[in-house]
């Protein structure tokens, strides 16, 4: 019986605080960036449209951008390369190498240039033979690509699975390129894709991906549609019993990009994949062309209450708490005791429908006890002011819109609180002049 409670309490603990072996000390909030991928994909083709190909002055300008207008302010630190940067080949000694014609410089220089502005690079690989694209793999090179990356200064390895093999190249390959990188001496943020390419043969292990993996993908890629976007929210939120527990600082569930400023979502649908990125603790990497991105969105992605939300230091991902009538309605802990909220209106036909919510019907209705502040940030920033249990909110939601609110102590009573707390602690301190 002993052994049945220790067990158990270990397994808790396990969860609540993973071991990680991946030691780089990085992502303890969700990684900030941008990535080529939804928006440039394989585009090689530079004579005909050196605007928009895989090329190192994409990067430059990408890097430049994101000092000039903010987005390094805001937090977004990476400049991310996806797959079609190599060259068909490796050169004479087996090294990985860029395409000559397009990264003429090479990835050393481009790393030095990123750098320079205060910026981190981003490289992709693959764990198998061949990349996605059908590039160079790493698969029997781990060690000798993990060199290469730390040699030219690279910060973020997204290491993707095509090519694989067996089951058995994939799990090894994922750890052996983890221990390889750790081994370089260089910190390199590790974004794994391992459990995306479990799941059509068994259950991941996600205690094991969170010992090797900054943060990996579950599911398939994100295309510029409602339709994508809603499909990966539902998968994380059908699975949610299994993926939230791992996620934390050093680890996190990656449902992949933002396709904000992009074609295919209307303005709802932006502020609520945003709003859900932001609840879900995921990885904020945009993937849209920041040279020529619209006022709104830009406001949108920069947004610092939102941000402020997902870099949360207590680090705890969101749930699915219900749905109801066609709304879902997620919850996320954040430090200090506070609470942020998504209600997202699943409908799509008809116009705006109202949500009535009641603060003590909320599983954290404590923090509303006796009264709380509660703040709206999306789909506009406006202070609900102070509410109590059975304030009634009514929420006026656009179809496949999210209103997003953040519920707080209040300040008054939290204060008071505090001051009894310590009131009673020095009473109970040796020596103390009360």
């Amino acid at each position: 019986m002993v052994k049945t409670g220790v067990s158990l309490v270990v397994t808790i603990c396990a969860l609540i605080y993973p071991v990680h072996l991946l030691d780089n000390g990085l992502a303890q909030t969700p990684t900030m960036g941008w990535l080529h991928w939804e928006r440039f994909m394989c585009n090689v083709d530079c004579v005909n449209d050196p605007h928009n190909c895989i090329s190192e002055q994409l990067y430059m300008q990408m890097a430049d951008i994101m000092v000039q207008e903010g987005w390094k302010e805001a937090g977004y630190e990476y400049v991310c390369i996806d797959d079609c940067w190599l060259a068909h080949e490796r050169d004479s000694q087996d090294r990985l190498q860029p395409d000559p014609t397009r990264f003429p410089s090479g990835i050393k220089k481009l790393a030095d240039y990123v750098h320079s502005k205060g910026l981190k690079l981003g490289i992709y690989q693959d764990v198998g033979n061949l990349t996605c694209a059908g590039y160079p793999g790493s698969h029997g090179y781990y060690d000798l690509d993990a060199e290469t990356f730390a040699d030219w200064g690279v910060d973020l390895l997204k290491f993707d699975g095509c090519n694989f093999g067996t089951l058995d190249i994939l799990v090894e390959g994922y750890k052996n390129m983890s221990r390889a990188l750790n081994s370089t001496g260089r910190n390199i943020l590790y974004s794994c894709e391992w459990p995306l390419y479990l799941w059509p043969f068994h259950q991941p292990n996600y205690t094991d991906i969170r010992q090797y993996c900054n943060h990996w993908r579950n599911y398939g890629d994100v295309y510029d549609s409602w339709q994508s976007v809603k499909s990966i929210i539902d998968w994380t939120a059908s699975h949610q019993n299994l993926i939230v527990p791992v996620a934390g600082p050093g680890g996190w569930n990656d449902p992949d990009m933002l396709v904000i400023g992009n074609f295919g979502l209307s303005w709802d649908q932006q502020v609520s994949q945003m709003a859900m990125w932001v609840i879900m603790a995921a990885p904020l990497l945009m993937s849209n062309d920041l040279r020529s991105i619209d006022s709104k969105s830009k406001m949108l992605l920069q947004n610092k209450h939102l941000i402020a939300i997902n870099q949360d230091p207590l680090g705890r991902q969101g749930y699915r708490i219900g749905r109801v009538n066609s709304f879902d309605v997620w919850e996320r802990p954040l430090s200090d005791g506070r609470y942020a909220f998504a209600v997202l209106n699943r409908q799509e036909i008809g116009g705006p429908r109202q949500f009535p919510l009641l603060l003590a019907t909320l599983p954290s209705w404590k923090t509303c006890h006796p009264e709380c502040r509660v703040t709206q940030i999306l789909p506009s920033y406006q202070d609900l002011g102070v509410q109590n249990l059975f304030s009634a909110l009514k929420l006026t939601i656009n179809p496949s819109g999210t209103v997003l609110f953040t519920v707080t102590l209040n300040e008054g009573l939290a204060a008071e609180q505090k001051w009894n707390w310590n009131m009673t602690k020095k009473r109970k301190t040796p020596n103390s002049v009360f």
